[in-house]
């Protein structure tokens, strides 16, 4: 995967909360010693691309971070999405604006690859971008017809890495045989963006499909996908938290599934 970085001065933040319906309190869940949290933002920080924010709807949350040497802020615990907590983190964290990118990065992603979270800044080589965000091809039909895995529907040439979002949505679009795409719900907004769009009331279509970037494309924002290879693994179940065990535990190689 070779995609050129365009020059910013981007900040990670992770939004992190313990009400979870299917694994609540996950992101102190103990990985191999360390809380789930802090992998990912070790993940993050191996990326390089500036300095990582947990936005944490938590206190416990916080204490963990900071016991692991990383930076975190307490957020209002009511915000409805991890958009909405990030804005209010960067807002307090970043007030004189040093930052011109916010990088939206998931809080249970404990192996992602930190190569995937660099590439999500690649769209915004072009100035006409507000958002970009990531896809990669769907392998297997039954996750292409499962409504748990979004899709992204993105007109991408033959060889080409960056393709415009023309739609999300929960179904196989678009409809006939080609190349689906799974969407990759790492977001790098435009500073600028990322204010206008929390300030956007929900749309019919984000409602529709209970997929909050459609508010952006309703309101005429310009989201850009960047190709990769792969999909983080993600915890959402108990059995997901086993198998990262598994996956982190001394001696497993890199990359291993």
């Amino acid at each position: 995967m070779t995609i050129p970085m365009p020059s910013f001065r981007p900040i990670v933040v992770i939004p992190a909360r313990m009400a979870a319906s299917r694994l609540p309190g996950k992101p102190l869940a103990d990985i191999g010693g360390r809380p789930m949290i802090v992998h990912v933002l070790r993940r993050a920080e191996a990326a390089a691309i500036g300095p990582v924010l947990v936005a944490c709807a938590d206190a416990e949350i916080k204490t963990a971070v900071e016991r692991a040497g990383g930076q975190a802020v307490l957020t209002r615990p009511d915000h409805a999405s991890g958009s909405d907590r990030i804005f209010e983190a960067v807002a307090r964290v970043d007030a004189e604006r040093r930052h011109d990118v916010v990088v939206n990065l998931q809080g249970d992603w404990p192996l992602v690859d930190p190569a995937i979270i660099r590439a999500a800044l690649a769209p915004l080589a072009d100035p006409a971008v507000d958002i970009a965000t990531l896809a990669c091809p769907i392998r297997d039909a039954a996750e292409r017809d499962n409504p748990n895995m979004v899709k992204a529907a993105a007109g991408f040439a033959a060889g080409q890495r960056i393709a415009r979002a023309l739609y999300f949505s929960r179904l196989p679009v678009p409809f006939g045989p080609g190349e689906h795409y799974h969407h990759i719900g790492i977001y790098a907004y435009r500073r600028a963006a990322l204010e206008r769009f929390v300030a956007l009331p929900a749309a019919v279509l984000e409602k529709r499909e209970s997929l909050e970037q459609l508010r952006a494309l309703q309101a005429g924002m310009r989201i850009e996908v960047a190709l990769v290879d792969t999909f983080p693994f993600g915890v959402d179940t108990p059995a997901d938290l086993a198998r990262a065990r598994e996956l982190l535990a001394p001696g497993v190689p890199p990359g291993a599934s």
